[in-house]
């Protein structure tokens, strides 16, 4: 089955986006997954944690909100009620944003390793 792709933006250049979102909301280790060769459920995961309900609340809302700016809505959202872990499905890019206990619970860098890891230090 064939993707969607963004308008404008190809599904690294979005994770790319989305990730930039985060830390400008002061998340935590934030990382890009390049998953195309395991699943075809997305080419990229953008993971990274907040530390407080509230900063991954802020975090999520900081990436719908850049993507919005590009025309572009999330699919769907789960968790953010919860904000333990909130998922932001962009169809080609799935954002996970994590309190630390559940980041090192699901451990989802571990699952899908070893996908290539694109990290880059916050500034």
């Amino acid at each position: 089955m064939a993707r969607v792709r963004p308008r404008g933006l190809t599904p690294l250049q979005l994770a790319r986006l989305l990730r930039q979102a985060a830390v400008d909301k002061k998340a935590w280790d934030c990382v890009v997954l390049d998953v195309r060769e395991k699943t075809s459920l997305a080419d990229y995961f953008v993971i990274c944690e907040g530390e407080t309900d509230r900063q991954v609340r802020a975090i999520a809302d900081g990436m719908v909100e850049a993507a919005k700016e590009k025309e572009l809505r999330p699919l769907g959202v789960d968790g953010y009620d919860d904000a333990g872990w909130v998922l932001l499905d962009f169809d080609s890019v799935l954002a996970h944003v994590f309190l630390p206990g559940e980041r090192s619970y699901y451990d989802i860098e571990s699952l899908w390793a070893p996908a290539h890891k694109r990290r880059k230090k916050a500034s």
